[in-house]
């Protein structure tokens, strides 16, 4: 039995959908059709035999008007035709008061039982002594006696046989019909979802996701579930293909990034393979350069791996005081760039933040990074904290209106920060997690010059927050 309920489990995994929506639909279609052919034979067959049946009571009561108080016995017909008149007979309540003649029509005890009054008329089918069906009707005759009329029934059960093949018939032809509807239907229903498996066979083949599932025209609130699936695949598609380029155009960026100080660490590593063809002046400015490099591709490639990943990793997070972290990271940044000013105000000292205290160190350091980059030598760097705000402002050449779309882009840099160090990753990379811990980072033009950077915090991190942390 399990081997068998196994085979039967894996016959239905292996059917194609089309067999089995097929299947179902036909099934269902069938049991309809043949239930009512089923239906119609049992009313035909009904109406027949009630037909048979008010003759047979117009006979039995036409008997007992002619024959009024006849002795138990045969009255008449020998129910030898296939029409009245119909036979008939009576019999007496005590069988010890039946004639000697014999019955012609079969007598049992419920025969007897309507002659007290114990039962009440009826009708059933019997076989004549010469072998032929008929119909027999029993009913009262009056002092405790039964009257039995009875007509060949050969008209009646001819007609029932006809009617079960003619509804047999139809059935079969309604079966038939139903496997085709039902293959038509499952062909035409999942007609879209074929559309769907062969774009998504083709993009699996050539690896291209911009191909797109054509929709049927109409309002979005008149779309059935299939062609919400396939406008779902659509929108999955759209983002398949947009995650695609930028992986393709990181990887370009990278390549073209690094060509140039994996070159020049190329080159100082080939002048310092011949250093004693060199001053030692040039041997330490080589050396020099050379660790420069070093470091600043090793900056470049870890942060090429943290942007690739395009997440924030999840540690444990804790409730991070802005301010403490805020003047922290503005200290390290004035040692890092001395002639910068950088000016503080923490108004809202209190404010807090659930999140990694190394990224979030990470992500102002890179906005003051920028900030001095593009500052003048002596220009202040603003800083403040406030209203569940954060804002860096420089008073450098600002951001044009054509480059303020894609400041947060990879490896972007404006016209005028050609010629300044960096790899372009800072601000996208800065984006990055201030989005994995909730905030939001815009850039916009500073009123009277420079550019401004607005990192909007999450709902929830001003005193209040701070005083329900304790």
């Amino acid at each position: 039995m399990s081997s068998r309920r196994r085979l039967g489990a894996r016959w239905r995994r292996h059917r194609p959908l089309r067999t089995r929506l097929a299947t179902a639909a036909s099934a269902a279609v069938a049991l309809v059709a043949v239930g009512v052919c089923t239906a119609a034979f049992f009313v035909l067959r009904f109406e027949l035999y009630h037909q048979l049946d008010l003759n047979l009571a117009q006979s039995a009561t036409l008997a007992i008007q002619q024959n009024r108080g006849a002795a138990p016995g045969v009255l008449a017909g020998e129910c030898r035709y296939l029409a009245a008149p119909a036979c008939a007979q009576v019999v007496p309540a005590d069988p010890a008061d039946d004639p000697a003649k014999p019955y012609l029509l079969p007598v049992s005890p419920p025969v007897r039982q309507v002659a007290t009054g114990e039962r009440r008329p009826y009708a059933t089918n019997i076989t004549l002594p010469d072998g032929e069906p008929a119909r027999m009707f029993t009913t009262p005759f009056g002092g405790s006696k039964s009257l039995q009329v009875a007509l060949r029934s050969d008209t009646a059960r001819k007609g029932v046989s006809q009617a079960a093949w003619l509804m047999s018939g139809v059935g079969a032809a309604g079966v038939l019909l139903a496997a085709a509807l039902g293959y038509g239907v499952s062909r035409t229903g999942l007609a879209p979802v074929a559309r769907l498996t062969a774009t998504a066979e083709h993009i699996a083949a050539t690896r291209d996701p911009s191909h797109r599932i054509e929709l049927p025209p109409g309002p979005p609130d008149k779309e059935d579930e299939v062609t919400r699936l396939a406008a779902s695949f659509n929108t999955m598609l759209g983002e398949l293909e947009q995650s695609v380029t930028a992986q393709r155009r990181l990887v370009a960026d990278a390549s073209h990034e690094l060509r140039t100080p994996l070159t020049a660490l190329r080159t100082n590593a080939e002048l310092l393979a011949r250093a004693d063809r060199l001053t030692k002046t040039q041997r330490d400015r080589a050396s020099a350069a050379l660790g420069r490099q070093i470091r600043e591709v090793s900056v470049l490639v870890n942060d090429l791996i943290d942007l690739a990943r395009d997440e924030e990793p999840t540690p444990l997070l804790e409730e991070v005081r802005l301010a403490p972290l805020l003047a922290h990271t503005v200290d390290t940044a004035r040692a890092h760039w001395p002639a910068t000013p950088f000016r503080l105000d923490l108004a809202d000292a209190s404010a807090t933040l659930p999140g990694v205290p190394g990224r979030l160190a990470r992500l102002i350091s890179n906005l003051l990074d920028n900030a001095a980059k593009f500052s003048p030598p002596g220009a202040p760097v603003d800083v403040a904290l406030l209203a569940g705000e954060l804002t860096v402002r420089d008073h450098g050449p600002g951001i044009s209106t054509a480059d303020l779309p894609h400041v947060f882009d990879r490896f972007y840099r404006a016209e005028q920060a050609r010629a300044l160090p960096g790899s372009g990753l800072g601000l996208a990379m800065a984006r990055q997690i201030a989005r994995a811990h909730g905030a939001e980072l815009t850039a916009h033009q500073a009123p009277g010059g420079g550019a401004l950077f607005r990192l909007t915090l999450p709902a929830g991190t001003g005193p209040e927050r701070a005083s329900r942390m304790g």
